[in-house]
């Protein structure tokens, strides 16, 4: 299988073709997972994963095209937010079709890329060592935790009875 991301590709017929075709595979299966699992119809989550891809590309294509060291999360973002900004002629559409795809349906997908990601290079992660699983276990541990007491913190600032 062809890798479909490459971080030093430069913006060619070639790398757009590759960013749609991933594109497309990661909505229908989010879309899949959306319908199955949250009972959104396919129509308005296909037409929500649409903005969310055409978003996504627009930015990545920013990023290798613009002579600036700017990720593409960051064009991605604000391009998100002016679309959906209200007074914007295009916030109505944009909110209304991306409110029918589930946040954690994007996430499952995203996380089982990720895992085939991490599967194809798990000789590369293995030979970093002992040490590497370590660290990696308590990234991981303590963005949970973290994450975790920061939003006990914001429901309790916002009136909701600790549990």
């Amino acid at each position: 299988m062809p890798d479909f991301i490459d971080g030093s590709e430069a913006v060619s017929v070639h790398g757009i073709i590759n960013w749609i075709i991933l594109l497309i595979i990661f909505s229908v299966i989010t879309v899949i997972g959306n319908y199955l699992g949250y009972h959104h119809p396919i129509a308005g989550s296909l037409v929500g994963m649409g903005i969310l891809s055409l978003i996504t590309l627009i930015g990545v294509w920013l990023e290798r095209e613009l002579p600036f060291n700017i990720s593409s999360i960051l064009y991605i973002s604000i391009i998100g937010i002016v679309l959906a900004f209200p007074g914007m002629p295009t916030s109505d559409f944009v909110l209304h079709y991306v409110s029918q795809v589930e946040l954690l349906s994007i996430v499952t997908v995203f996380l089982a890329y990720v895992g085939i990601g991490m599967g194809k290079s798990w000789d590369e992660f293995k030979a970093l060592g002992w040490r590497a699983i370590i660290i990696t276990v308590l990234v991981i541990a303590a963005t949970y935790y973290g994450a975790a007491i920061v939003a006990h913190i914001v429901l309790v600032a916002t009136g909701v009875p600790a549990v």
